[in-house]
């Protein structure tokens, strides 16, 4: 059965100090409901991607708190959390299309959503995606072990850090038009190599913030869906895995999740790299997302640097990359940023995406746990 997502909706991301976890995912909820043109009693089932609520809040329970606060609890509907790191969005909607895909429900929800300012250290909690024993306690954190992947990157296929601060550029440029972007102003690759290091060759501006924030999509059947919408983006969704921690890795250049996920994707849906106008891609460090056009299919091994060199990804270019402003600028609520990928794609299917607006009819989006080892990949079309 073909799934189409019929509605999106999206909080701001940022340090929203004002408004609360609750506040948050409540906003974004109904936002997406009201754009399908639902009521709520015709939701059948809700899925939540969030990483560490009980960690960051002292709250667990959430899928059930969420539909409850969103006044779904009167009908009973099952409500489940997902966790899958920073992959916990891309996983709420994996689990929401299975849904719908397998005949079980007709209408359900998808939502992610994380709220991190109100604790200290959010980088402890972001890094217990990685391997507890056998890299944090070395010391390592998401950082440290992005930084070992780049640095052998960079030396084996001729990398430099200014190709890592294009992509920071590139990603504010886009998000100036994005009103919901935690960072809605443009830098200069002089600003990018001249912010301190955090891990070499990564610095400050090569990184993502952990932000808060919250998304919601509405999926349906088909032959529902278009009882809503004459402009219903259909989706195929694929997930896979890999070891955690590095040291157990075959190739630490390969992020071997994303590869047979996108592989599987593209089966499903019928397409190839080729094929896609568009992407949202995981780039909570500026690496990674050069990394992931070669795990992808876009660039061979060792050549995802000649993208973002020759304009191949910035908006006018034959591959848009991050409209968004990816996590980098629009920031990475990280529960939240499967289903943010998502409302982007969706919003450009639609046209609906305003001055950051690209031709396109068939999007992909990455979202990955941690290192990647949980990479889910979904493909959009028109």
């Amino acid at each position: 059965m073909r799934v189409a997502i019929i509605g999106v909706g999206c909080s701001k991301f940022g340090e929203l100090w004002e408004k609360s976890f609750r506040e948050i995912y409540l906003e974004a909820g109904l936002k997406a409901i009201e754009d399908a043109g639902i009521e709520g009693k015709e939701i059948e089932a809700l899925y939540v991607g969030n990483m560490s609520s009980g960690m960051y809040l002292n709250q667990e329970h959430v899928a059930a708190l969420i539909a409850d606060y969103a006044g779904l609890a009167e009908l009973g509907i099952p409500a489940v959390r997902v966790e899958a790191a920073d992959a916990s969005g891309g996983l709420a909607l994996k689990e929401a299309y299975m849904a719908v895909a397998s005949g079980i429900h007709k209408i359900v929800v998808a939502a992610g959503v994380e709220k991190v300012t109100d604790v200290g250290d959010a980088m402890k909690i972001a890094s217990s995606s990685a391997d507890q024993e056998w890299e944090c306690f070395a010391g390592a954190n998401l950082p440290a072990l992005y930084a070992l992947i780049a640095r052998l990157h960079m030396k084996r296929f001729g990398g430099k850090e200014e190709d890592l601060a294009l992509v920071a550029v590139k990603n504010h440029k886009n998000a100036v038009n994005n009103p919901i972007a935690q960072f809605r102003r443009e830098i200069s690759v002089e600003e990018v190599l001249n912010s301190p290091y955090i891990a070499e060759p990564l610095k400050v501006l090569d990184s993502a913030p952990i932000s808060d924030g919250a998304a919601a999509i509405v999926l349906a059947s088909e032959e529902v869906a278009r009882k809503y919408t004459d402009t219903p983006v259909f989706i195929e969704c694929a997930q896979a895995s890999d070891y955690v921690a590095l040291q157990n890795r075959k190739d630490l250049l390969t992020m071997n999740a994303v590869v047979k996920a996108a592989r599987e994707a593209y089966r499903r849906a019928k397409v190839g790299a080729k094929d896609i106008d568009i992407a949202e891609l995981h780039d909570s460090f500026t690496f990674a997302e050069i990394l992931e056009y070669e795990d992808l299919g876009f660039a061979e091994k060792g050549k995802g640097y000649e993208l973002i060199r020759e304009g191949v990804t910035e908006i006018g270019g034959d591959l848009p990359v991050n409209t968004s402003g990816g996590l980098k600028a629009c920031g990475h609520a990280i529960g939240a940023t499967g289903i943010r990928q998502a409302v982007e794609i969706v919003q450009q299917l639609r046209n609906e995406a305003g001055k950051r607006q690209v031709d396109a009819e068939v999007g992909l989006s990455l979202n990955i746990g941690g290192t990647g080892a949980t990479a889910i990949v979904t493909i959009y079309k028109r």
